[in-house]
């Protein structure tokens, strides 16, 4: 199987991570309930043939916006369960989603790296 982290992938897992974190387990909505896939497995970077990067974006986007929504409900001290991990703060969760947009945007910073040394390769 070929690795599923590439850009375009980055950004439709971060938008299923913030649909876990926040319309799932802070919001509690069930996950039918969510405007997208929310759940943390490999399916989360599987972005369709057909899917546009323009439409990718728009995905991440759309949210982020409704997590910052749900997030606004909620109170530093509060504790949510989370399907997997449990009991945790609001305030572990939004640590949590900076480490994850950062520890991508990481991942982003390489594979961008590695495109432009093949591509200088390619020019030689």
């Amino acid at each position: 199987m070929p690795s599923l982290t590439t850009p375009i992938a980055l950004i439709k897992h971060c938008a299923a991570a913030e649909r876990v974190w926040f319309q799932r387990t802070v919001g509690g909505l069930e996950e039918s309930q969510c405007d997208g896939y929310a759940r943390g497995d490999d399916q989360s970077w599987v972005v369709p043939p057909e899917q546009p990067l323009e439409e990718t974006i728009v995905e991440y986007e759309a949210a982020a916006e409704r997590s910052r929504a749900i997030a606004r409900t909620a109170l530093e001290g509060d504790v949510f369960v989370h399907y997997r991990r449990g009991a945790v703060s609001f305030s572990w969760i939004c640590a949590h989603m900076i480490e994850e947009l950062a520890r991508h945007a990481g991942h982003a910073d390489i594979l961008v790296e590695q495109i432009l040394a093949a591509d200088r390769g390619r020019c030689s």
